[in-house]
């Protein structure tokens, strides 16, 4: 199960695909969207595309326990490992006390500056599109009802999540071999 969290994601004007014909250069109309912000603090299990979001105006330790909960309760287990970064909220000590209530989990944290190890972070792109893309929203209340639409439309249309990236290929050696482990001097 992968964590993380996507945002700040501001009340404004969030461009779509269209394009404008004629001589000029694609434009829209600049938003500055100073009517507040939110945070969508996400689960995803890539084995069968599920996911689920807890939004919130900050992005603290309560609300990653909550999305914790979350997890339990609509992904029901014996047992959970979550992957997560290293981010200050997922190691604080009010973190830390919630786990000890669920002896079942498990966190894996990702190493520093490798968040393209958790699977979350491509699929942020396709539920950004979903929920956001080409929309203008006025209010926090709006902004968060398009956030649990694009989530509800994600789930009745999930698949598994397939890596799309291709392993890199060894370079041969002088003499067309390939390195042997047992063959490197350190």
């Amino acid at each position: 199960m992968c964590l993380d969290e996507l945002g700040p994601l501001a009340v404004k004007t969030y461009p779509g695909a269209e394009w404008k014909t004629g001589e000029c250069r694609a434009t829209f109309e600049p938003d500055y969207g100073r009517r507040g912000t939110l945070w969508a603090h996400g689960a995803f299990e890539p084995a069968s595309g599920q996911a689920a979001i807890v939004t919130s105006t900050r992005r603290d330790s309560a609300s990653h326990i909550r999305l914790i909960e979350k997890v339990i309760l609509e992904f029901p287990s014996d047992r959970w490992i979550l992957i997560e970064d290293n981010l200050s909220t997922h190691v604080s000590r009010a973190v830390k006390l919630a786990l000890l209530a669920h002896p079942e989990i498990q966190v894996l944290f990702i190493p520093k500056y490798a968040c393209w190890l958790n699977l979350i972070e491509p699929w942020w792109k396709q539920f950004r599109s979903l929920a956001l893309k080409g929309r203008r929203f006025e209010t926090l209340a709006e902004l968060e009802t398009s956030l649990l639409n694009g989530l509800e439309y994600w789930n009745a249309h999930k698949h598994p999540y397939t890596w799309k990236k291709k392993p890199m290929i060894q370079p041969l050696l002088w003499m067309g071999s390939r390195p042997q482990l047992g063959s490197i001097a350190i």
